[in-house]
């Protein structure tokens, strides 16, 4: 585990009044610096994290330290205890705790293990897949996506302000946003104004209760609500969309972050088979896939169909958005592909024109109400093509008929 380095606490106040929360857990070794030594504290030991409180007289100083720690491999998580400022570089927010540092292990024990995982990426990679990994991208919050729940008067406002960095899916109600929840990935979840405490802490207990949510970054506006849940990545903020924003972006980098790891990891476990930016399988390999299919399906009898999801006018992170639903969606014995177009071609094996046709009619569903878009709020409904295997079919002959048919219904 990364937490056998030691953690490196800089504050002005010796002790720093949150060490005891570390202390007292008994699992990091610890290393206090004040700010005048901060640098050379890092440069020494090595930390497998920092913790900071920090005043406007120490940001240069901070500054300095998140560029240093911001260029270190694998990646050293930055913690600012009740930050004052906007907090340069990776920083990482752990703020409103009114004295109470009882949460602070769970934040720091969450990032190390994105450390972890980075670590595990970085020793697997070789000439070979590096490639494949995508994690040369400048910053994961390209590839990030919110969810927004909120139906008040702040709602716009929060759209515009995290829909100028990340993806935005918007839910109006708690049920929506569970839908989501159960369909796509996420990043990080606002809970905006709209809601009762009561409904706000029955949601926030059913996220603590599921582990698949229990390190997500939630951020709550709702004001007088007391952050005693097991979420790893809770936080309260206060004040207008901006700062909102600016508490949130730092936690769902890091969850970007981490996502990306995860496929990475998978792209190289499957030797090159899987896209590390889609969860699909990469181009070479999903041709592959559909010629020994064809082949096999032929000689065996059976069905075979092929399905093309296309959109319009969407950038390329919605068509990775797009793809990555899919691939959490699709049946085991399904494979498919972002095309170079920017369409996704999915094959559904053992399956004629008619259970082709509804499992697609399922999977556009879905994505229409769960995917980003170019525009807030809007609803980007895939056109479907559909093509099932004939005797005379080739692989190629397959992919040519829907391309046809799209090409037809565009001439009409």
């Amino acid at each position: 585990m990364s937490d056998q380095a030691p953690i490196v606490i800089v504050s002005a106040q010796q002790p720093a009044p949150f060490s005891s929360a570390l202390t007292s857990s008994n699992m990091f070794p610890l290393i206090d610096a004040t700010w005048g030594e901060a640098l050379d504290a890092v440069a020494r030991v090595q930390p497998a994290a920092v913790l900071v409180s920090a005043s406007a007289e120490d940001m240069p100083t901070f500054q300095a330290l998140a560029k240093r720690l911001g260029a270190k491999q694998p990646y050293v998580p930055l913690i600012a205890i009740d930050p004052t400022t906007v907090l340069p570089g990776h920083a990482i927010p752990f703020a409103q705790t009114s004295g109470h540092f009882d949460r602070l292990s769970a934040r720091l024990r969450n990032a190390l293990r994105v450390r972890t995982l980075h670590a595990t990426v970085m020793r697997r990679l070789t000439a070979e897949n590096v490639q494949r990994t995508s994690l040369q991208t400048p910053d994961p919050l390209e590839d990030a996506t919110v969810m927004l729940i909120g139906r008040g008067a702040g709602y716009p406002a929060l759209s515009v302000a995290f829909g100028e960095r990340v993806g935005v899916v918007g839910a109006l109600s708690i049920e929506a946003a569970a839908k989501h929840l159960n369909s796509r990935d996420l990043d990080g979840i606002v809970v905006g104004e709209g809601f009762s405490l009561r409904v706000v802490d029955a949601f926030l207990t059913v996220l603590a209760e599921d582990a698949r949510f229990r390190n997500l970054p939630v951020i709550v506006t709702a004001p007088d609500l007391t952050p005693s849940y097991e979420l790893a990545n809770l936080e309260m903020a206060s004040g207008d969309a901006a700062d909102v924003a600016a508490t949130a972006l730092p936690l769902v980098r890091q969850h970007a972050f981490e996502a990306r790891l995860s496929r990475a990891l998978k792209a190289i476990d499957s030797e090159g088979l899987l896209d590390a930016n889609t969860g699909l399988l990469t181009r070479a390999a999903f041709e592959r896939d559909l010629a020994t299919a064809v082949y096999q399906t032929q000689a065996r009898g059976g069905g075979l169909s092929a399905v093309r999801f296309a959109f319009e006018n969407i950038p390329e992170r919605a068509q990775r958005d797009a793809a990555r639903i899919l691939s959490r969606l699709m049946r085991q014995m399904d494979f498919g592909t972002l095309q170079a177009d920017g369409s996704i071609v999915v094959v559904f094996a053992e399956a004629d024109l008619r259970s082709a046709h509804m499992i697609a009619k399922r999977l556009s569903s879905v994505m229409k109400h769960t995917m980003h878009g170019p525009k807030r709020d809007a609803r980007n409904e895939p056109h479907v093509t559909l093509a099932t295997l004939l005797p005379s079919d080739t692989a190629k002959s397959i992919l040519a008929r829907l391309h046809e048919d799209v090409a037809r219904r565009v001439a009409s």
